[in-house]
């Protein structure tokens, strides 16, 4: 991957997905694209005149700007290359517009302004409509070593294909990588695609992948996966993003979904 999309925000995951796009730049001698997207719509329900958003602006303008500050002297100071694209607008339209000439999109798990353990309608947007990978960064997070395991969460779908050919630029960095999959009793009405040809097409790059069948117990998908995850030292998930009722969902599957509500370590969502 040689082109970073990094979304800049004020939120509590900025310093966790800025470290871990310096991460993956370092590893595989990416550009980052800090993407800035300031909206000024204020909603004050009575406010004919803009009253309340003629006093807010100063206040939106001035946080903006300290942050963009604090952040490029932060970035003066890596080895890495980076430059600064600062756009008016809603973030999850500006990165989608500009999604179609980068490799990987690097998002926090919430909606701006939302710190909620809630799936994010910005990544939700973002994993089905972009023209590239998301990487979804929890908070907690402190780096990201490519060379760790990486588990392939894997439902024979052709959106698990889909992540999976997406994510190949950094599951070739990687000490093991395991498509994992948890036996669930549902039967599915589209065609199936199993681990076997998963592992065939990575091995195609040379890389080995192990198949391995996660029990799920009493526990959601999601629990068994995280678990999973945990118990292989991996440091990043890969999941198909999919919906089976995307207006129910809000756009996303059970399980994707509640992966992305509380997630336990960086996910690479693809559709």
């Amino acid at each position: 991957m040689k082109s970073i999309l990094l979304h800049i925000g004020g939120d509590s995951c900025m310093t966790a997905r800025l470290q871990v796009a310096m991460d993956i730049a370092r590893a595989t001698g990416a550009h980052i694209t800090c993407l800035q997207a300031v909206s000024y719509e204020v909603f004050a329900p009575g406010d004919f005149y803009g009253s309340a958003m003629a006093a807010a602006l100063p206040v939106v303008r001035e946080r903006a700007e300290a942050l963009r500050a604090k952040i490029e002297s932060d970035l003066s100071n890596e080895d890495v290359s980076w430059e600064w694209l600062f756009m008016y607008g809603m973030a999850e339209d500006r990165l989608l517009e500009q999604s179609a000439l980068h490799d990987l999109i690097v998002v926090g798990p919430h909606d701006v302004g939302d710190e909620r353990k809630s799936a994010s309608n910005m990544v939700g947007k973002l994993s089905l409509a972009a023209s590239a990978p998301v990487l979804v960064v929890p908070e907690h997070t402190t780096r990201l070593d490519l060379t760790a395991p990486i588990l392939v969460a894997w439902n024979n779908s052709s959106e698990a294909s889909v992540a999976l050919r997406a994510a190949t630029p950094l599951l070739g960095n990687s000490s093991d990588v395991i498509l994992a999959s948890v036996m669930e009793k549902s039967k599915r009405d589209r065609p199936e695609f199993p681990a076997t040809g998963g592992a065939r097409y990575l091995s195609r790059y040379g890389i080995e992948a192990e198949i391995l069948e996660l029990p799920r117990g009493d526990a959601s998908v999601t629990d068994a996966l995280f678990a999973g995850a945990e118990m292989r030292g991996c440091g990043l998930m890969v999941m198909g993003a999919y919906g089976h009722s995307r207006l129910s969902e809000l756009l996303f599957g059970g399980v994707t979904r509640r992966s992305l509500s509380d997630p336990q370590l960086p996910i690479l969502l693809a559709h």
